[in-house]
């Protein structure tokens, strides 16, 4: 056995050990965490494969954003755990028939679906010499640039219509304008008072503040 045949060995091992994991852990933030480390073992593989830019793209995008962003609203919600044991239990026959019959339509395309599939043998060694991230890169800007820059727009009319929405202005939140606590003014906050108390003479320098009478 050679050495990237060893390290494909260990990535699946642990891939399927943390999936596995993700549906059997009581804890939600563990199941997410397994989540993660399945993820970064997916990463290795495409590594294997040779495909830098689907790796660093499932390292950076899930792995640096995405489940990033389910661990802290995982954390933040009052997820019941033994109701969800038990929907999980009353769901187990439907998921595991379903999970059977991906695993042997997977099978029978992984096993029969390329075994006709060629590439070319005058584009083989034009493609064999060019980097993955490289080939992908021409790729998407020169034939595919207008569908690229279409769905930048999108994702771009997508997050500002999300932040719109969401934004609101609550009526019960304290702010302060520094506009208006740059211009006061001490006579606008503070006000002397002459008489104190009757038959008491009053001391220098005393205020408002001092009596508790506030403008």
């Amino acid at each position: 056995m050679d050495v990237p045949s060893g390290f494909f060995y260990l990535f699946s091992a642990v891939l399927l050990f943390a999936a596995l994991r993700v549906i059997t852990a009581k804890n939600p933030v563990h199941a997410v965490l397994y989540l993660m480390l399945a993820f970064s073992q997916a990463a290795g593989v495409w590594l294997l494969l040779e495909a830098e830019f689907l790796a660093i793209t499932l390292v950076l995008v899930y792995l640096g954003a995405v489940m990033v962003l389910f661990l802290f609203v995982v954390m933040m919600l009052d997820i019941r755990v033994d109701r969800v044991r038990g929907a999980f239990w009353r769901h187990f026959p439907l998921a595991a028939g379903l999970g059977a019959l991906v695993a042997a339509e997977m099978a029978a395309v992984l096993l029969t679906g390329y075994g006709s599939v060629t590439m070319p043998a005058a584009l083989a060694p034009a493609w064999a010499q060019i980097p993955n991230t490289q080939a992908l890169g021409r790729l998407l800007y020169t034939e595919y640039l207008y569908p690229l820059q279409v769905a930048a727009v999108i994702l771009v009319v997508a997050m500002v219509a999300a932040i719109a929405l969401t934004l609101r202005r609550r009526k019960d939140s304290k702010f302060i304008d520094p506009s208006l606590q740059v211009h006061v003014r001490a006579a606008d906050r503070v006000r002397l008072v002459r008489d104190v108390l009757p038959g008491v003479a009053p001391v220098a320098g005393a205020t408002a503040v001092d009596r508790g009478e506030a403008k």
